[in-house]
């Protein structure tokens, strides 16, 4: 489980609100005039609301310019422009499975259960089954700001936070009062892909209420490589419809929201047969209270899902496919977190707790080659709680920072996570150290759910055991007139890291079981830079490197040694262009370290003119040089997405 609990501590920058999302009107205002000057360092990472943790970690902070200045139908693609984060198997949401889109950050890896936890206005956007995230849930033209915090360097998240958080906000409101907004876009591009997005917002004295839904549509692309395709092999489409309707309270002292989210999406796997849905919803609300250097919290939710695939066997020469299973997993998920915490001039303090109960099954239908029908049914539940403290303080120019959290995760097993660190500076000079320990126990999907992808079979482990990661990390950042400069490094420690192990394999079939690998080291450093050259004109570039191995000495799977980014950006008076570059070096798809991915890099474009103060016009293309990116091996080679290309109009007015 996680910790939606922060603390509002001492010097945080301001954090922005996530309520109510009334300025939702994402393409009105996003041409500035000129390179806005380098946002001061971050040193806080913001949890819903008012509400922010300082912590002495590597934070990137995304705002909605910056967003938007990435192509990407999901977020996933936008982000990955942060070094290090990557989906299980290199590829995008748009096509990937929905059990694959768990996140990695820091070389740490995933087995698609996110090792990354991700919050979205205060509340876990992760599967409460299975940890990954669907991506299509959140609209990247709504998001109003993004917060990457690489490592545990806070007690105050606990389960799935092991390689740090991702915190998405709907945009802050229009704080004119009976103002009512009404907005709405459409994109089509190559390859049957349309768009469509509409909302209303109204924001009266107090009260703030928004609805807005996102419906999507592809005719996809093929997943395996031309050379090896078979008649079997169809493009892999995505349809998708999102909605969401949120109601505010914006008192003097006191704050509400109430908010319910809506997924309906279908998949079509790459093959004429392979099929898999998702429908879910959830229910959440917070509350907030404060005083002048007191302040208490409460957050609630409520998830209901049910995910449903089919699996097959295909023969060499991909000439046909038989129907192998039939997967229904039924889920529910509930949790809360509440907190208080006090501020005096010079140090802070925060005591809270945080709880969650997971309930899910796997109903699998098999068909074995000889006609003969079986049925299995797994699965569980599990109740996690978690107690935890921190305490900030500042001695000079000296910050401290010290918490601890103590989390039961059900079945007698309990951990004890402490962190410290300190951060100092001077001028626009800022250093940083901390040490933690963290955990992610298995999932309900590790635990009870067997899966295939192609022809290799991974099966599932009701006996896994939770991973531990010891880490410590330093660094400094650097604030200038006209840029901003961060540096890190970093090396975790990690104990019983659930991999997918290779039992057999042959031309035909492979077959993997989630295991406990004995333990496992992830160092490296990371660089982020910003840099204005002109007042139109902004640089920026992200590199990681990341030594990621197992005990036996062999790479960790799905990890890169070298990651890296680089993006310009120009702005004239009503148009934005931005054109980047993100690369990869070769990593390995298995724990065997035989199938090996190579590197690549792929390079975007995106283009936004304001025609008039509501409406807008865009062009994104991603993959602009068409490459081939190889993204696994089951065991026919995988591909990612090929060029694709989108043009669309946007428009945002009020309504009086």
């Amino acid at each position: 489980m996680c910790s939606i609990c922060t603390l509002s501590t001492l010097n945080a920058q301001p954090a922005p609100s996530a309520a109510p999302a009334t300025n939702t009107t994402p393409a009105a205002n996003t041409a500035p005039t000129a390179t806005p000057a380098a946002e001061p360092v971050q040193t806080s990472i913001t949890i819903v609301e008012k509400v922010a943790a300082e912590a002495p970690a590597s934070l990137t902070i995304l705002d909605s310019r910056r967003v938007q200045q990435v192509p990407g139908i999901n977020l996933d693609d936008r982000l990955r422009m942060v070094p290090g984060f990557s989906l299980f198997r290199r590829s995008s949401s748009l096509a990937a499975h929905p059990t694959t889109q768990g996140i990695s950050l820091r070389g740490l890896g995933s087995t698609g259960a996110s090792r990354t936890l991700v919050l979205w206005d205060g509340v876990p956007l992760n599967d409460p089954f299975g940890g990954w995230v669907y991506w299509t849930r959140v609209s990247p033209e709504l998001t109003g700001r993004v917060e990457v915090s690489r490592g545990a360097s806070t007690s105050l998240f606990g389960d799935r936070a092991m390689a740090g958080a991702i915190t998405l906000f709907t945009r802050e409101p229009e704080r004119a009062s009976h103002t009512r907004a009404l907005f709405g876009s459409y994109e089509a591009g190559n390859r049957g892909t349309h768009q469509a997005e509409a909302g209303y917002a109204n924001l009266f004295g107090r009260v703030g209420l928004t609805a807005s839904a996102r419906a999507f549509t592809t005719d996809g692309y093929y997943i395996v490589g031309e050379a090896f395709r078979g008649p079997v092999d169809r493009p892999a489409t995505t349809r998708f419809v999102a909605p969401t309707a949120r109601f505010d309270y914006l008192g003097t002292t006191q704050r509400f929201f109430a908010k319910v989210d809506m997924l309906v999406e279908e998949r079509v796997n790459g093959t004429s047969r392979l099929r898999n849905s998702t429908s879910l919803g959830t229910l959440s609300a917070h509350y907030t209270r404060d005083w002048s250097r007191d302040g208490l919290s409460f957050t609630g939710y409520h998830s209901r899902g049910e995910f449903r695939s089919n699996f097959s066997f295909i023969p060499a020469g991909r000439l046909t496919e038989r129907i192998t299973a039939n997967q229904s997993v039924p889920s529910l998920g509930s949790g809360g977190a509440a907190y208080w915490r006090h501020t005096e001039s010079r140090w802070s303090s925060l005591a809270g707790l945080d709880l969650v109960r997971v309930s899910g099954r796997s109903l699998d239908t098999f068909y074995a080659v000889n006609g003969l029908v079986t049925r299995s049914d797994a699965g569980g539940d599990v109740f996690h709680r978690g107690f935890f403290g921190q305490f900030n303080g500042s001695a000079g120019p000296v910050k401290i920072f010290l918490g601890a959290r103590e989390h039961f995760a059900g079945s007698g097993r309990s951990f004890f996570s402490p962190n410290a660190g300190l951060t100092t500076g001077r001028g626009p000079w800022r250093a940083r150290f901390s040490a933690y320990r963290s955990f992610r126990a298995p999932t309900l999907n590790e635990l009870y759910r067997e899966f295939r992808a192609g022809n290799a079979i991974t099966r599932a482990n009701d006996q896994l055991q939770p991973e531990t990661l010891t880490g410590v990390e330093f660094g400094g950042d650097y604030t200038g007139e006209n840029g901003r400069y961060s540096l890190t490094f970093f090396r975790n420690s990690l104990d019983n890291l659930v991999g997918n192990i290779t039992l057999s394999t042959s031309p035909t079939q492979i077959i993997r079981q989630r295991q406990n690998i004995a333990s496992a080291l992830a160092r490296g450093f990371e660089l982020d830079l910003r840099q204005r050259l002109h007042r139109r004109f902004e640089l920026e570039g992200n590199y990681l490197f990341a030594d990621s191995r197992v005990a036996s000495g062999l790479r960790t799977p799905q990890v890169a040694k070298h990651y890296g980014s680089a993006q310009a950006t120009y702005f004239a008076d009503r148009t934005l262009v931005s054109a980047g570059l993100r690369s990869s070096a070769f990593q390995f798809d298995d724990d065997l370290n035989t199938f090996r991915l190579p590197g690549y890099a792929a390079a975007h474009l995106s283009i936004r003119h304001q025609i008039t103060p509501v409406l807008a016009l865009q062009a994104v293309v991603e993959n602009l040089l068409d490459r081939e990116i190889l993204t696994g091996f089951t065991p026919v080679p995988a591909i990612a997405a090929p060029r694709l290309w989108r043009i669309g109009v946007r428009y945002s007015g009020r309504v009086f």
